[in-house]
């Protein structure tokens, strides 16, 4: 569903673009032909312009550093790349592109399931995927769906996705998680009798604690999300003590969706500041592969 969505869009966005070049050039203006596609193919790094003012402005008493200027533009920059990428590209028209990779010779192989956040899917993980198959690596990468429902919805997907990692490998998998999907594992593992089934889960960018954006959602799964939500409560209160610990945390200071930057890590988990570095850009980074690797191995 979320991939012909974004195609829909990526198409819509390139023929607005040369329809308004078309017909500011029938009428002879090439400055607001150029100028006025410019700007239906690039306001979306406006609006991440306007995220990152805001999650400067709402840091408030917040024990994490605040971001300077240089980082915030560096993050933003980073995020102006890699949205695209993601967007119009790897989840619209590549989410298939690695298959899930689930082989009859992986006993005895710690598998790997990969969750992705709100508006994305599998295709997110594409640079993951790749390695790990060179890995030689057993992996499921699931689609969270439906899109905008609650993240309850979502506990059916991960059982499945275990059980058949468990099946084929005869151990506990490991868990990387971004953004809302963290809240969908803690969701799902919460409700398992033994908190043994998952090896240990890495999280990217969760809104653990909610987050200040999430005050605009419309949509359930979003205004799950709120800071300090029932739903958000309601978790916290179903996980056992300790739990924290099987998590390592990565957040950032230039996070522009999950923010302020200490919504994503959990009191006793092993967080990890990633400094300079926006929200989907930081599914990228090296750190947060190492971790998983070093679990895996």
């Amino acid at each position: 569903m979320l991939a012909g969505l974004q195609r829909l869009t990526t198409v819509g966005i390139v023929l607005l673009a040369l329809l308004w070049a078309g017909a500011a050039l029938s009428l002879g203006r090439p400055g607001w032909a150029c100028g006025g596609a410019a700007l239906v193919v690039f306001a979306y790094a406006i609006v991440l312009a306007a995220e990152f003012v805001l999650l400067h402005r709402a840091h408030g008493s917040d024990p994490t550093p605040v971001a300077g200027p240089s980082l915030l533009l560096r993050a933003w920059w980073g995020e102006v790349r890699s949205a695209p990428v993601v967007f119009c590209w790897r989840q619209p028209f590549l989410s298939e592109r690695w298959p899930d990779r689930v082989p009859t010779d992986a006993r005895g192989r710690r598998g790997l399931l990969l969750v992705h956040g709100f508006v994305c899917n599998r295709g997110l993980w594409n640079p993951w995927l790749a390695r790990l198959h060179a890995r030689g690596t057993p992996f499921i990468a699931v689609d969270l769906e439906p899109v905008f429902g609650s993240i309850d919805d979502y506990i059916q997907i991960i059982e499945r996705a275990v059980t058949r990692l468990e099946a084929a490998t005869g151990l506990a998998p490991v868990v990387v998680a971004h953004s809302m999907g963290g809240l969908a594992l803690r969701r799902w593992w919460a409700g398992q009798r033994s908190g043994d089934r998952l090896h240990h889960a890495v999280t990217i960018a969760t809104p653990h604690h909610g987050t200040w954006l999430a005050r605009f959602a419309l949509t359930p799964n979003g205004r799950q999300m709120r800071r300090d939500s029932r739903w958000l409560q309601s978790l916290s209160r179903l996980e056992p003590p300790g739990r924290a610990a099987r998590f390592t945390c990565f957040y950032g200071h230039c996070d522009n969706i999950v923010f302020p930057p200490g919504t994503a890590t959990l009191a006793g988990a092993d967080n990890r500041h990633l400094a300079g570095v926006a929200h989907v850009h930081m599914v990228y980074q090296a750190e947060p592969w190492q971790e998983v690797v070093r679990w895996l191995d």
